[in-house]
C-alpha cells in the first residue's frame, strides 16, 4: 500500500469550454514549478478521495463543488521522485461561479479556453490524459513513466503502450 504522501487528487473544473488551471509559479522546489495543472493536492489521513478533492479545490480556488466526476487514475512513476497515485475528476460550475477567484499560494488560476491547453508548458503525459478527457473516455488507469522531463511510457488500462 502507497504511504498516503503518494497519494493526491486533480480536478479539471470546468465552465464555458474551459479549463481552470494553475499556473505552478510560487512554490520553491516544486516538481509541478512553471507547468499549468488542474487543482488538487495531497490526502490528508483517513481521507477519501473525493473529501481530499473537495478540500482542495476549496482551498486553492474558494469554489464548492456540487458534482463531480471520477475519471480514472493516474500513476506517475520518476526516476527522480516517489511515485504517486493521482485520482483525476472532473467538475463543471454554473456560469456565474469562478469570476472571482482568489489569491492561491500554490500559482495563478486562470480559466483556459480548452483547444488553448496544449499550446501551455504543460507534462507530456498530461497531454494524454486532456485527450482521453476531451473523447469522454470511459474510467481508466494511465500509467505514465519518466526519465527527467521526458516521458518514457504511458500504458492505458495496463495493456495499451502509447508511445
Amino acid at each position: 500500500m502507497p504511504d498516503i504522501k503518494h497519494l493526491t487528487t486533480l480536478c479539471y473544473i470546468e465552465k464555458d469550454d474551459a479549463y481552470l488551471m494553475m499556473h505552478r509559479v510560487s512554490k520553491k522546489n516544486d516538481i509541478n514549478h512553471d507547468k499549468w495543472i488542474g487543482v488538487g493536492g495531497h490526502f490528508k489521513e483517513g481521507e477519501s478521495p473525493e473529501e481530499c478533492l473537495l478540500r482542495e479545490v476549496m482551498e486553492e480556488t474558494g469554489l464548492t463543488l456540487a458534482s463531480w466526476h471520477f475519471r480514472g487514475i493516474v500513476t506517475f512513476r520518476s526516476d527522480d521522485y516517489p511515485s504517486e497515485y493521482m485520482h483525476l475528476y472532473t467538475a463543471q460550475i454554473a456560469k456565474a461561479d469562478g469570476e472571482n477567484l482568489p489569491d492561491c499560494p500554490e500559482g495563478i488560476l486562470e480559466w483556459v479556453p480548452k483547444e488553448k491547453v496544449y499550446e501551455l508548458p504543460i507534462w507530456e503525459g498530461d497531454k494524454i490524459f486532456f485527450r482521453l478527457l476531451g473523447e469522454d473516455a470511459p474510467f481508466f488507469s494511465l500509467k505514465l513513466s519518466y526519465r527527467g522531463d521526458k516521458l518514457v511510457e504511458a500504458v492505458l488500462d495496463g495493456q495499451v503502450n502509447l508511445l
